[in-house]
């Protein structure tokens, strides 16, 4: 588990750099995303996943922290994800901004010639 999951992020982080690469805009900020969804993932599976586990005490019971998910890495990505669609969105209108002022959606402006 811990393999497949371990390749699927670092799958996840290689495309978003690859396309962080590309001379396009869209495909910078998609990149910026896919990067940031795989940080968010590797947070979330470093607090141990545990399934059917609850992530507090329950009352009257022996606390046993072995047994238990952890719920500050959730709380971390809850609050990554947010702020993540936050930038997403400021990028989007920076973005159609300047694609609107230069007439390209290019990265550093020019059209390369063919």
């Amino acid at each position: 588990m811990e393999a497949v999951l371990s390749l699927a992020i670092g799958i996840v982080f290689g495309a978003g750099i690859w396309l962080l690469l590309r001379p396009r805009s869209f495909q910078v900020l998609t990149g910026l995303m896919l990067m940031s969804y795989a940080v968010n993932l590797f947070i979330f599976i470093m607090g141990r996943v545990w399934l059917d586990q609850p992530p507090f005490t329950p009352a009257g019971s022996k606390i046993d922290p072995s047994v238990l998910a952890d719920p500050l890495p959730q709380a971390l990505v809850l609050t990554a994800i947010v702020i993540g669609f936050a930038t997403t969105a400021l990028y989007l209108v920076v973005m159609i901004g300047a694609r609107g002022m230069t007439g390209t959606d290019h990265v550093d402006g020019e059209e390369p010639e063919v």
